[in-house]
């Protein structure tokens, strides 16, 4: 009998062909997303870029399909830049983030003509100017700035508070801006701010529009040449049935005019506006399948679905309280639906979600948590030395591995012992 259904594939042969736990993403859901977004745009008539925002999920099948689409990438990591530069990747379509850059990754990031790096302090400034004089090579750099707005979501993943290890600082942006225009192979062509992650209300993001302009123009009558005002991302998507939702399709319309009035109150030229969304591309892409391996009833409290996974592939709740809904795969002969607990398999309390109505879970029947597809293949680990899973793509009616599944000996193969032992 046919299991439940994801993105038009059954998910008990792909558990079955594949393994769980297993990551399962939809290349149809990643492009109407994307192509949606840059629809949004065209209609506006504005100059405009949008930066997948890398962290989400990263590997080169990802970069090939954002290649493929032309739209450009948002890295923070030498891993991140090779990933992409591995697949044919642009490199005049790279962003380099990051608020510690080494000298090496810097360094990698030039010898490569990544096309922008934002700069995150003046420690790195520095490090900059002294690396393009060394290799004789020049660089476009945009400043992130902090405007000091308090997203509505999780207190950590706020990135733009006065108390933030993100960007310069609001009030001291200006003049050091405007100082380092002056460097001598750096050109400074645009300011960045990213509020923070998950967020589904328009207000910060038109607070943070109105600071960041009022900065732009005040910099611009500096004689700084700036032509580009990055709005980041952090567009929240549904985790649970109900949740509010930020839809950007929406918002960029109105994004623009806003803009679009400031520069005209402003007698300025309209910049080309970038944002950087990762998760509103990628979550709602991606599912896990996992195999329930025990139910475990504590009689008057709870009981426990456990799985073959946990944390080690779905840090989330550990890490933030992020909440999700499960659904088992295998078809039923009737509806019984009834609270569990599900629970993962590390030496931890593991709890991947707290409370679900589930139909009559079975030992060895495949459970798929949705809304999977942003951070959780990219924040895995090998905790309990667990191998991590394998990620496979769903395309129309294809299917096939993008980043194979971790083997024993995967686990123990950077392991060495010292001679004295």
């Amino acid at each position: 009998m046919q299991g439940l259904l994801f993105s038009g594939h059954d998910t008990l042969e792909l558990a079955t062909k594949y393994g769980t736990p297993l990551y399962v993403m939809s290349e149809d859901i990643i492009l109407e997303r994307i192509r949606g977004l840059k629809n949004a745009f065209e209609k506006t008539g504005a100059n405009y870029e949008i930066n997948f925002a890398g962290k989400a999920f990263t590997n080169k099948a990802m970069c090939k399909i954002i290649k493929n689409e032309g739209i450009c990438l948002d890295a923070v990591s030498k891993g991140e830049l090779m990933t992409a530069l591995a697949v044919g990747f642009p490199p005049e379509n790279i962003s380099f983030h990051g608020n510690n850059k080494k000298e090496s990754e810097l360094r990698y990031a030039l010898e490569h003509h990544i096309g922008h790096i934002m700069v995150d302090n003046e420690d790195e400034l520095s490090l900059i100017d002294k690396l393009t004089k060394e290799m004789n090579t020049e660089i476009e750099i945009s400043f992130r700035i902090s405007p000091g707005i308090s997203a509505h979501t999780h207190e950590l993943i706020q990135t733009a508070t006065e108390d933030s290890k993100f960007g310069l600082p609001y009030a001291l942006a200006e003049d050091i801006v405007v100082r380092a225009d002056q460097y001598e192979k750096i050109s400074v062509v645009g300011l960045h701010c990213h509020i923070g992650s998950q967020i589904v209300d328009d207000e910060p993001f038109v607070l943070a529009a109105k600071k960041m302009m009022s900065l732009y123009k005040k910099i611009k009558d500096r004689g700084v040449a700036l032509r580009m005002l990055n709005l980041g991302g952090g567009f929240g998507i549904p985790y649970l049935t109900g949740d509010e939702y930020f839809d950007p399709v929406t918002y960029i319309p109105q994004m623009v005019k806003r803009i679009r009035d400031l520069c005209d109150d402003f007698e300025m030229d309209m910049p080309t506006l970038i944002v950087e969304p990762g998760r509103y591309f990628t979550a709602e892409a991606g599912v896990t399948l996992y195999t329930i391996g025990a139910v475990k009833e504590i009689p008057g409290i709870k009981t426990y679905v456990t799985v073959d996974g946990g944390m080690n592939d779905n840090p989330r709740p550990a890490l933030y309280g992020a909440e999700y809904e499960a659904y088992v795969c295998n078809p039923k002969d009737h509806e019984d639906f009834k609270p569990y607990a599900v629970s993962g398999k590390a030496c931890e309390t593991d709890g991947l979600i707290e409370k679900v109505n589930l139909n009559q879970p079975k030992v060895g029947d495949i459970l798929m948590i949705p809304n999977t597809g942003a951070y959780n293949y990219t924040m895995a680990s090998n905790y309990n030395r667990y191998p991590r899973p394998a990620v496979v793509l769903l395309s129309g009616k294809r299917d096939g591995i993008i980043v194979r599944r971790e083997t024993d000996e995967d686990v123990l193969r950077y392991d060495e012992i010292p001679e004295w032992l």
